[in-house]
């Protein structure tokens, strides 16, 4: 088997250093790559070289960062640490090259790959729009542990650089260029050959000597930690460790400093949070190459491929929907019978792409083109020539009846025929269309330009190839899906709303608003239920608890909190409103004073005490827990890591807890 980095001599005396993984279909750093790079180090070292590129020979990947099954698998902070002192010594061994070493970059430099480039002298990276370049692992519960904490700052300065290691995002190489993280961008077909000028120059110039930057001031590094620990709230230690590292690291000499790195990387990448927060990425990435396995018999063939999507409803998830759609190269009829709700559905989107533009997401060209997708339509009949129909109207199971048969005497008989319902059974509302093999859900989350997910909901009827037609179709979408059997509620929204209708049910028993909410949000929770419920809608959450204890009467005993605050005139921010159990004013959100007239009995407790947080805390999750192990037991869904990351993507679930299931397995300690 060929070696994962391979080198060579050319005719101009310039070694080449190349990174290309014959066994994958990404370059990463574990033990066979670093035992590879320091063989073709020494190689070099040997030679006659005058000067060196360290290069890749994948498509889109420089190098991926480390290997995180190996990381994950390491015992304790020990070997950890030892991990990390053996990769900074190969890297260093380049950093101290007899001769200039250039790294030229096209495709993801990400982590431990970007951490290679820095110990380079030069950094030459290529336009094209695959080069994302950056020190992600804050975002994974670790920190850079080849060096990143350490030469990044010398490279660019303490502020900028904790700028970068806290967010924790990969960067295009234009913006890398601006802060001084690499030193040329060029063309993409010039890169080699930029690659190799640049290390004929510095062959005869010698290697760059850079300015170290100033420290910052301690006053400056206290402040930036204290904001940080009180914003990550104990959720993320790595944030508040890449800090400290970096402070001390930046007085000391480098060896010194890489020292100050291993030793913190040993202690967080070990760690429970660490661990929780990569099973949370091998989730999310498995998610992608997601398949239909285990839930037909055989292979399932998909039916012709989608190229036209109706969408049917312009509120604001067929707006969302069709707005991705189309930004994502699909010819789109969006249908509404209102005038005035196609003319809304125009604002927004044109906001949405008019938004993305202003951010750099696309260009005002790109945009223009995707609006264009777009045929805005206010008869069934435009909705002929789709491959797939989509509605996302009013959640009534005979409204949705009634149009999924309008649907079928439209569009032709093969054309997939989904809803959007975020609660009702798919065979309910369109089991009796003809041919229903081709029904089926597809849930969108809202905001459908901010949410991952989506579930991919199978019928009673649905058929392989309709179902491997619309899970390509998400996946085109760049959507993570989830595959679902049809119940009602699904996964999410089932599990979702046993979790609110428990946290009413403790405010009827007289728990306060503000006392419900800061201890969820405390758990790790991004908003507390009572305050999501406003988000999601008062209307909308007492509608979908009557569909719980229609479809589950033994189990569900739906509060009634919601139907008063809707007797009341307060439906949470939906629409527009502007107060339910929260009161919003003047981008300030207040506990309402009016709830107190809702249910006046209801902050009376006979027994005068409130439950703490942890007691709140194990009787919410342990009704989230309970339903989601009955939809793993009815076959809704079918793994517990399937259960996680739906939750994980589509209700907010903690990730630095890992995911429900996992949590629960941990013993569930609040």
């Amino acid at each position: 088997m060929n070696a994962p980095v391979t080198h060579n001599v050319d005719a101009d005396g310039i070694g080449w250093i190349t990174f290309d993984d014959p066994a994958a279909r990404a370059n990463v750093l574990n033990p066979a790559t670093f035992a590879a790079l320091a063989a073709a180090i020494g190689a070099l070292e040997a030679a006659a070289v005058r000067a060196v590129v360290v290069r890749s020979a994948k498509e889109r990947i420089f190098i991926a960062g480390a290997d995180l099954k190996w990381l994950v698998q390491l015992p304790d902070a020990a070997a950890a640490s030892a991990v990390s002192r053996d990769g900074q010594a190969v890297l260093q061994r380049l950093a101290d090259f007899k001769v200039p070493v250039v790294c030229a970059l096209h495709g993801a430099a990400a982590g431990g790959g970007f951490e290679l480039a820095l110990a380079c002298h030069w950094r030459v990276a290529s336009d094209a729009a695959v080069t994302q370049i950056g020190l992600p692992e804050t975002g994974l519960g670790t920190i850079p542990g080849w060096g990143g904490c350490v030469r990044l700052p010398r490279l660019i300065g303490v502020q900028p650089a904790l700028e970068h290691l806290l967010k924790g995002q990969l960067i295009p190489a234009g913006e890398a260029l601006r802060a001084g993280m690499v030193d040329e961008v060029v063309p993409a077909a010039e890169l080699t050959k930029r690659a190799r000028a640049a290390a004929l120059r510095l062959a005869a110039e010698g290697a760059p000597v850079r300015a170290r930057p100033a420290p910052a001031e301690a006053a400056w590094l206290d402040e930036l930690a204290r904001k940080t620990a009180a914003k990550s709230r104990g959720q993320n230690p790595a944030l508040e460790r890449v800090i400290d590292v970096v402070a001390r690291g930046q007085g000391l000499p480098v060896g010194a400093a890489l020292a100050v790195e291993a030793e913190v990387f040993g202690a967080v990448m070990t760690g429970d949070i660490c661990r929780n927060l990569i099973h949370a990425f091998f989730l999310r990435d498995g998610a992608k190459k997601r398949t239909l396995a285990g839930w037909f018999e055989g292979t399932a063939n998909a039916a012709a491929p989608i190229r036209k999507v109706g969408i049917v409803g312009a509120g604001v998830m067929g707006s969302g929907i069709a707005q991705w759609c189309v930004a994502r190269g699909f010819e789109t009829v969006l249908h509404d019978s209102q005038s005035a709700a196609l003319d809304r559905a125009r604002t927004v989107i044109d906001g949405i792409f008019a938004e993305a533009v202003k951010r750099g997401k696309m260009t005002e060209s790109a945009a223009a083109e995707a609006r264009a997708r777009i045929t805005w339509a206010d008869g069934l009949p435009a909705l002929a020539g789709c491959d797939l129909v989509i509605e996302a109207v009013i959640e009534n199971v005979a409204a949705k009846q009634k149009l999924f048969s309008e649907l079928a005497g439209v569009v032709r008989p093969e054309a997939l025929l989904a809803s959007n319902t975020s609660a009702l059974p798919i065979g309910e509302i369109a089991g009796h269309v003809p041919n229903p093999a081709r029904t089926l859900g597809i849930h969108f989350f809202n905001p459908v330009s901010r949410m991952p997910l989506v579930e991919l909901i199978l019928g009673r009827e649905t058929a392989p190839p309709a179902a491997a037609a619309a899970l390509d179709f998400v996946k085109a979408l760049g959507k993570s899906p989830v595959i679902c059997r049809s119940s009602p509620g699904f996964l999410v929204t089932r599990v979702l709303f046993f979790y609110l209708n428990e946290a009413c049910r403790l405010w009827e028993e007289g728990v306060p608003t503000g006392a419900l909410d800061a201890a969820m949000r405390g758990w790790g929770w991004p908003m507390g239920p009572m305050r999501l419920i406003d988000e999601v809608g008062v209307d909308v959450t007492d509608f979908i608890f009557g569909e719980m204890a229609h479809y589950f009467p033994d189990r569900f005993q739906a509060t009634t909190v919601c139907a008063r605050l809707l007797a009341a005139g307060l439906k949470g921010r939906k629409n527009g409103a502007s107060s339910g159990f929260y009161a919003y004013a003047d981008r300030r959100e207040t506990v309402n004073p009016a709830m107190n007239t809702i249910l006046p009995l209801a902050h009376t407790r006979s027994h005068g005490l409130e439950p703490g947080d942890a007691a709140i805390v194990d009787r919410l999750m342990g009704v989230m827990v309970a339903e989601a192990q009955r939809c793993l037991d009815e076959g809704v869904i079918k793994t517990p890591d399937d259960v996680d990351f739906a939750l994980l993507s589509g209700a907010g679930f903690p990730a630095f807890r890992g995911g429900l299931m996992r949590w629960a397995r941990s013993g569930g300690v609040a």
